[in-house]
């Protein structure tokens, strides 16, 4: 999953890993390790759920603004079933990994709400 740092519709969040989690079995939460927003909601509800995480922090002091995109590659890289997206006006990192999702034919489901 992907989304943007300022998500506040956790409600959103849950419906749609809910509507994953029964679609598909076995379910791994990919996220870039925010400590807010969308990420930080996937990963409560995971723990609450009983479902493995793996968080993808970006490397920020190595990698400075090339941070963000450099680890949205890798997670597409890592490959996925599903990329489900949390998009805010102005989430250029979830729009980056979106981008990038989309190129490798990985399907992806938006979730747009307005800040």
């Amino acid at each position: 999953m992907t989304g943007s740092r300022a998500w506040s519709d956790c409600a959103a969040v849950e419906h749609a890993l809910g509507a994953a989690f029964g679609l598909f079995r076995p379910i791994v939460i990919v996220h870039g390790a925010c400590p807010t927003g969308a990420d930080a909601m996937a990963a409560a509800w995971a723990r609450r759920a009983g479902v493995e995480v793996e968080p993808w922090p970006a490397d920020w002091p190595r990698w400075g603004k090339s941070a963000g995109p450099r680890r949205n590659q890798a997670m597409v890289n890592a490959g996925a079933r599903l990329v489900l997206a949390f998009v805010l006006p102005g989430s250029r990192g979830t729009v980056d990994c979106v981008r990038r999702a989309e190129a490798v034919g990985i399907p992806v489901r938006r979730f747009e709400a307005e800040r």
